[in-house]
């Protein structure tokens, strides 16, 4: 073997065991962990009870009519306001209307007390109402007359409502409303509460 061949044979050893020991400097225990998640997202659920508050036929000028209405929470989250919405059609019987019959349908929301004695806490027009989008779980009878209840209805929960409707009997002639019929639509929208740490 020529000197070459021996000095050749001698540096590419030399360069295998190099590789060999660097390769050895980098070896290194390892481990691995799992974790995982989950996200299960809540519900709200806005129940109306009855879903029918009110259907009357033959009324006159001077009639009111009371009824009472639930509004339950069974979803999983707390609600942070419900938001009414009114709409009404007035189906014009003889198509000899110069007014809105939603003008004089009035709406008065009722507290009940103990000793079974009325008071209205809140009155409007169903024309007005059509154009307002009240929180009505905050204009809750015991909240508005005592002051307490705060916005709201928490999971699990509900709020009973009472409400007074009436014709308006205006002292003038309303003959123009005679036959017609007014349907009313409710739409209550609940919000959620603003959003937390968990």
């Amino acid at each position: 073997m020529s000197l070459k061949k021996k000095l050749g044979m001698g540096v590419a050893s030399a360069a295998l065991g190099l590789a060999l020991i660097g390769g050895g400097t980098y070896a290194y225990f390892s481990d691995t962990a799992e974790a995982s998640a989950n996200f299960a997202a809540g519900t709200l659920d806005l129940v109306a009870n009855p879903t029918t508050i009110i259907d009357v036929k033959n009324i006159k000028p001077g009639d009111w009519m009371d009824r009472e209405f639930t509004l339950q929470n069974n979803g999983s989250l707390d609600i942070s306001k419900v938001l009414l919405e009114t709409d009404y059609e007035v189906i014009d019987a003889k198509g000899d209307n110069a007014e809105d019959f939603g003008k004089y349908i009035e709406v008065s929301f009722l507290l009940v007390n103990k000793d079974k004695k009325t008071e209205v806490v809140y009155k409007t027009t169903l024309d007005k109402l059509k154009n307002d989008k009240d929180d009505v779980v905050e204009r809750d009878l015991l909240g508005w007359v005592l002051g307490g209840e705060p916005s709201g209805l928490k999971a699990g929960t509900s709020d009973k409502f009472s409400v007074r409707y009436k014709f308006v009997d205006n002292g003038k002639d309303q003959n123009e409303f005679q036959g017609d019929q007014l349907k009313l639509t409710w739409k209550f929208n609940a919000k959620q509460t603003a959003g937390q740490s968990k």
